[in-house]
């Protein structure tokens, strides 16, 4: 097998057990057996995932006990499972490619940060205050209430 497309493969296992143990793992999941499925003529989609969700939860194990040989055993099949799949298919190679590119966890939008400056004055305040970008689901009867304490 030609070495570029090996290192494709461990490329891949590599990403795909990064992702097993981050939020985004259900549309990594998705998106691979989707990938092995179109390989092997499609309709197994719903078993590759299972197989995935297997191979998940023996990674989350190994991790818990420290057992770094089965955690690299998990990324080891599926490196393998990933070299016949290139092998039987080269033209996969550059669907793995993109693949690759959409999971990489640094492939997503930047939130801009930007300076911040919270000023408080006029108010005195007997409780906690939260200062935050967005706050969903407010009880809007509350919304703009500040208590303010008596003069006199």
């Amino acid at each position: 097998m030609d070495a570029e497309l090996t290192a494709l493969a461990t490329a891949g296992a590599t990403a795909l057990v990064q992702q097993m143990v981050t939020e985004g793992w259900t549309q990594a999941r998705q998106r691979m057996a989707a990938f092995f499925s179109r390989r092997r003529d499609g309709g197994e989609e719903e078993a590759l995932e299972g197989e995935l969700e297997v191979s998940r939860s023996e990674l989350v194990a190994a991790q818990r006990s420290g057992d770094e040989e089965g955690a690299a055993d998990v990324a080891a099949e599926w490196r393998v499972r990933l070299r016949r799949a290139l092998r039987d298919d080269p033209a996969a190679a550059e669907e793995l490619r993109r693949l690759l590119a959409e999971l990489r966890p640094d492939a997503g939008p930047r939130a801009e940060v930007g300076e911040v400056h919270n000023i408080m004055s006029g108010v005195v305040t007997h409780g906690t205050v939260i200062q935050a970008g967005v706050i969903s689901e407010l009880d809007q009867r509350n919304v703009g209430t500040t208590e303010r304490p008596a003069r006199g």
